[in-house]
């Protein structure tokens, strides 16, 4: 399948979404890697691991026209070598998707949908958030509220942030798409951000800007 999605969502603030569905050969036949990074995708035992790092680089390449590396902040924040964008990375069975932008802070996540979050729902909910889950779409609003938490938790770079005490998401009904209001107040911040959303093909993907 490879590139399923790639817009321009305002400004210079860009999303790409990628279905794995080739093999290793055919996705790291699109790229030209440093020796640094040979390495580093030769070395994962995991084959699924290898075939992810291989997707997020021809997406990168897809989305901004060339070869591009990836490094790695203490915090495993992703950047790109020449910090000429802020970007964003989750991956979730087969999909791949980033967010980038060169103005603005970005926070993405998606989430293949399912049960298991029901047995964690109170590891990163308050008890109001709970108590306002749609009881109809319990699973998809349960992943809705932890992809906005963890685009928050990435869009403030992932300091000094714990899921339940430091984010909050006010009230909404799930839709197919929409938006929800979310908070991060922290040591850092006392700061609100409108969060974007979707579901595709059981996936939850939710993403900020600011």
């Amino acid at each position: 399948m490879g590139l399923i999605l790639k817009e321009r969502i305002k400004d210079d603030v860009k999303f790409g979404l990628w279905e794995i569905t080739e093999d290793y050969d055919t996705l790291r036949s699109d790229l030209k890697l440093d020796q640094e990074d040979i390495t580093t995708v030769e070395n994962f035992k995991n084959h699924r691991r290898k075939l992810e790092w291989l997707s997020v680089r021809i997406l990168l390449k897809r989305m901004l026209g060339k070869d591009s590396k990836i490094v790695y902040g203490p915090e495993r924040k992703p950047y790109l070598h020449n910090n000429l964008y802020n970007i964003s990375i989750p991956h979730s069975k087969n999909f791949t998707a980033i967010l980038i932008s060169k103005k603005r802070r970005v926070g993405l996540d998606l989430e293949f949908m399912t049960s298991k979050i029901l047995r964690i729902a109170d590891k990163f909910l308050r008890p109001e958030e709970l108590e306002n889950i749609e009881k109809d779409q319990e699973l998809y609003h349960l992943y809705l509220h932890w992809c906005a938490k963890e685009a928050l938790y990435k869009i403030c770079d992932k300091v000094d942030i714990n899921f339940v005490t430091n984010l909050s998401i006010e009230p909404f009904k799930p839709k197919v798409k929409g938006l929800i209001s979310g908070t991060v107040n922290n040591s850092y911040m006392n700061e609100k951000f409108v969060l974007d959303y979707f579901t595709l093909k059981n996936y939850s993907i939710v993403w900020c800007y600011k």
